[in-house]
């Protein structure tokens, strides 16, 4: 059985076909609807002057990529280890010595 699954995604008045895995369809569907309903956000701040979906665009991915990095910083688990690394060594080295 085949698990991948070719949908069409639209963003930004355009339609994009996409092959991926069946268990992703939800998740890609929802992201593109954050990122045409985050384009709506940002037309309606920007209501009074002339933007382009382009320059939308840009500012969603912009928005996006901060969060993502935000949260990647928050699940960086290297400062963790080194210190759990540290008292190891240290609780080692105390009963070595008794």
């Amino acid at each position: 059985m085949d698990d991948k699954l070719l949908i069409h995604l639209e963003i930004a008045n355009k339609s994009y076909g996409l092959t991926i895995n069946r268990d992703e369809e939800e998740l890609a569907r929802k992201a593109a609807a954050q990122i045409r309903n985050k384009m709506l956000q940002y037309r309606q701040v920007f209501s009074q002057s002339e933007v382009d979906d382009k320059d939308l665009l840009a500012m969603v991915a912009l928005q996006l990529s901060l969060c993502n990095l935000q949260l990647e910083e928050r699940n960086d688990t290297l400062p963790i280890c080194n210190e759990v690394l540290k008292l190891s060594q240290e609780i080692e080295s105390y009963l070595k010595n008794e």
